[in-house]
């Protein structure tokens, strides 16, 4: 397949993110054309102007919409390109200047309609960006279900760093209204009309996302109420292992409750996990501080995820409502 590039990024008032990501566009060191479509998405800080700096450097084209949401973004983003095979990037991203031609090694060596690739904590993230990133991407925290090279299943691309060709696009019907979950979502609809995806491994991108711990905890909070929904709706794809946070913490409940009376082993076994954790993080960053960090995100994942998954579960399963009128927060509507 002769593949012409479309980068579709939707914006949400994060101008300076747009800059950062076209300076690293501007850098790549792949050869072949590309163009790059911008998606403003209902914002009140328009990134009209740091784009115009970007016109002669770049094939770009913008587009402004009233907001609703990151997946009809992509998708409208995805309509208007030129291109016959669109990456899909987050705007808080920023690529190494390797990173398409990495994709097109790639799509050359073996095409795949659909990939996926990991994310990276560059030198110059917080502490913080650095403590989240790795307990995100860690097989010991997540599976490595977002682009580890060893993951539990087969693996599903995730929208912040994600290709898909035009063909599967029109035929899985893009990205629903459901946020977040709308690209494991749209995974298990392309793998239902007969398209493979695959991991990039040396595709991968400085994901910076800019949270603080509260944000990171909504955030996973909200992963752990779509996962059952997703459940719901792709029946096959529902695992035990989903569960792990759940059990992980109420396990960590009842441990801490044994010690009181004596029985130490069920915590010891707790200490050894995050003991592990703690190396694995210090070993992969090199900063202590970050390797204590991830102690903290690690329980906030686990908790905000595990949480939202239980309420969840038992709403859906012991509710005649609807996903969409459970939890409205977590679907756009359709303009």
């Amino acid at each position: 397949m002769n593949t012409l590039f479309s980068i579709v990024v939707p914006v949400y008032n994060r101008p300076e993110e747009i800059r950062e990501l076209l300076e690293s566009l501007r850098q790549q060191d792949f050869q072949k054309d590309f163009e790059v479509v911008i998606v403003e998405d209902g914002s009140t800080e328009p990134s009209d102007s740091i784009v115009e700096r970007f016109r002669h450097k770049l094939n770009i084209s913008y587009y402004s919409k009233e907001n609703s949401g990151p997946g009809d973004s992509r998708n409208f983003g995805m309509k208007k390109a030129k291109g016959n095979y669109f990456i899909i990037l987050d705007s808080d991203c920023i690529l190494p200047k390797q990173y398409l031609s990495e994709v097109d090694k790639e799509l050359n060596r073996s095409f795949v309609h659909c990939f996926g690739g990991p994310d990276a904590a560059d030198a110059s993230f917080t502490t913080v960006q650095k403590a989240i990133n790795y307990v995100m991407t860690s097989f010991l925290t997540t599976g490595g279900i977002r682009g580890g090279k060893k993951a539990v299943g087969k693996f599903q691309p995730r929208s912040f760093n994600m290709g898909i060709s035009k063909v599967a696009f029109e035929t899985a019907g893009g990205f629903g209204q459901i946020h977040p979950g709308e690209d494991p979502d749209l995974t298990f609809r392309i793998w239902k009309a007969g398209f493979d995806t695959r991991l990039f491994p040396k595709a991968f991108v400085y994901h910076k996302r800019r949270i603080d711990w509260n944000k990171f905890y909504i955030q996973v909070n909200k992963f752990g109420m779509v996962r059952p929904i997703l459940n719901k709706w792709h029946p096959g794809t529902a695992k035990p292992t989903y569960w792990f946070p759940t059990l992980f913490m109420l396990g960590l409940v009842t441990a801490l409750t044994l010690s009181i009376f004596g029985l130490w082993l069920p915590l010891m076994l707790y200490v050894f996990y995050f003991f592990i954790l703690f190396l694995d993080a210090l070993v992969k960053n090199r900063k202590l501080v970050v390797a204590v960090l991830a102690i903290l995100a690690t329980l906030i994942q686990f908790t905000g995820y595990g949480i939202g998954f239980f309420k969840s579960t038992m709403l859906l399963n012991f509710s005649n409502r609807n996903p969409e009128e459970l939890f409205p927060k977590l679907f756009f509507k359709k303009k």
